[in-house]
């Protein structure tokens, strides 16, 4: 099933420090000023944070999936996936990643640590 709007909203406000933000028509997710996860306009993109010396990688393997972000990003640790390519559960994956980037490793640890404990916080991806 493809992710809507909601389901990356579900996922990302559940991450601890997380903030939503409207930025220019765009909704965004964001650790303080770090952004981890955005929307497009029309709500078809994700754009998020993901290692840049991996990303050509990601693309060249998933062209179809995965596209670089524009030429104004390509300085930043930024991907850009096609929702309808996504399914629920890969696009909570590439969420909670994005966020692990932008939080102090303590912070990151933490919330593993909790899940760990309280498996029943772990995100249903049917419930999504």
């Amino acid at each position: 099933m493809r992710p809507t709007t909601e389901d990356v909203r579900r996922v990302a406000t559940a991450l601890p420090r997380t903030e939503e933000a409207l930025v220019r028509d765009r909704i965004k997710f964001r650790v303080r000023r770090i952004v981890y996860v955005a929307l497009s306009r029309d709500e078809t993109l994700m754009g998020f944070a993901f290692p840049r010396e991996e990303r050509a990688d990601l693309v060249a393997a998933e062209p179809d999936k995965f596209l670089l972000p524009g030429e104004s990003d390509m300085r930043f640790n930024w991907v850009v996936a096609r929702l309808d390519a996504l399914d629920v559960t890969e696009m909570s994956e590439l969420v909670v990643d994005a966020w692990r980037m932008c939080v102090p490793k303590s912070v990151a640890a933490a919330h593993a640590a909790t899940l760990q404990h309280f498996p029943e916080s772990l995100p249903d991806s049917d419930a999504l």
